[in-house]
């Protein structure tokens, strides 16, 4: 399985990938995007099973990427990994077609929570 990880922090990148690994996952491939508009590119030339995003980004937010991914008719499963998870960004993320929204600060257990079931 191929994890698409999109943040304009790099180091916050790494973070999440860590989690991954920590949480049981480490052996799918990473592919890491640094906005919301690389991530809109790398999920047509990386072809990732899923797609962990930050929310707020430069060039294109994450609700923006999967705004144009559903769009474009991309089903990709996407979750995002954000610092915010108020009530109402929840229910945008859902609206938009998002399978989970993960607050940060998170762990490891956080994670097996939202990604049981949605990584083989």
């Amino acid at each position: 399985m191929k994890i698409l990880v999109a943040d304009d922090s790099r180091v916050m990148r790494q973070i999440v990938i860590r989690t991954l690994r920590q949480a049981g996952y480490d052996d799918h491939d990473i592919v890491e995007a640094e906005d919301g508009a690389d991530a809109l590119a790398k999920v047509s030339s990386e072809q990732p099973d899923l797609v962990l995003s930050d929310w707020n980004m430069p060039n294109m937010t994450g609700i923006e990427c999967l705004q144009a991914l559903r769009a474009s008719g991309s089903v990709v499963p996407f979750g995002f990994v954000t610092s915010e998870g108020s009530a109402d960004m929840r229910a945008k993320a859902a609206d938009a077609g998002a399978l989970f929204l993960i607050a940060k600060p998170f762990t490891e257990d956080t994670f097996k929570e939202h990604l049981d079931g949605v990584i083989a």
